[in-house]
């Protein structure tokens, strides 16, 4: 039996993870192993990635890793180039940078907001600049952008860039999945609500609850009717299908991790 996503190789940035336990980033490159990808990792610190190397190598997968600023044109046209070199083209896009600050646009100076943008928004045109003429000629490919559900509805705390761009991210999506739909080549958002990744630990509860984690998790909890929060796995879940052939007449659309968060009313 083939895996769902067997010889296909997947670009996958954000793939580190800021400490032990399933972020986005390194739960989408280890599901997407386990399915038969060739998996070229990129993040911008190297080691974050070790852990991410050692659960694909685990699960019997391939995996070359490359550092990269995905805010920078230059860097991402070299790892490109690298991920060709070594596999000889690329069927998948994950796009999965990005990070909140707080604040809404008075307390805001205009140099976050302007770190913002590069990070979570710029980050996503700059990649599928370099890899959209490459899924062109091949005729074929699926990208898969990772956004928040910050970007559609209030999620407890004013961060207005972040918010923002999400936004920008699933609309982003949307204009390149009907632009290059004719080309065969697919273009999905996951939206994301609040999991319990290791950003929880290292940065967000140090924001939010003076390091109190458990008080932060209680916080998201009680947003999020189903009984339990999740985690990388439950994105990496969602970015498997819509990576996948299974997905092949979807494309321009979102699929929402959360819990049932976004549609409560109070």
């Amino acid at each position: 039996m083939t895996g769902r996503l067997q010889g296909k190789v997947a670009l996958i940035t954000g793939a580190g993870s800021v400490g032990p336990g399933w972020g986005n980033g390194r739960a989408i490159a280890v599901r997407f192993a386990q399915e038969g990808a060739k998996v070229f990792a990129l993040d911008r610190d190297a080691e974050r990635m070790q852990e991410t190397v050692q659960l694909v190598k685990d699960a019997g997968g391939e995996i070359e890793i490359a550092t990269c600023d995905v805010t920078q044109s230059d860097a991402i046209a070299a790892v490109v180039a690298g991920c060709m070199a070594r596999f000889g083209r690329i069927d998948i896009l994950v796009n999965n940078v990005g990070g909140s600050a707080a604040g809404g646009p008075v307390e805001m100076s205009e140099a976050v907001w302007d770190a913002q943008l590069d990070h979570n928004l710029k980050s996503v045109f700059l990649t599928c600049k370099h890899v959209l003429p490459i899924m062109d000629q091949q005729a074929a490919g699926a990208i898969v952008n990772i956004a928040s559900t910050s970007g559609t509805r209030w999620t407890g705390s004013a961060q207005v860039a972040y918010a923002s761009t999400k936004a920008g991210v699933i609309q982003f999506s949307r204009v390149v999945a009907v632009q290059y739909a004719k080309k065969g080549i697919r273009v999905n958002t996951v939206v994301p609500g609040q999991l319990y990744t290791p950003m929880v630990d290292v940065r967000l509860a140090k924001q939010r609850t003076g390091g109190d984690v458990s008080a932060l998790l209680a916080q998201r909890q009680a947003r999020i009717p189903l009984p339990f929060m999740g985690d990388g796995r439950d994105t990496a879940n969602a970015a498997l299908f819509l990576a996948s052939d299974e997905a092949r007449f979807i494309t321009g659309t979102e699929i929402v991790v959360d819990g049932g968060m976004s549609v409560r009313c109070d």
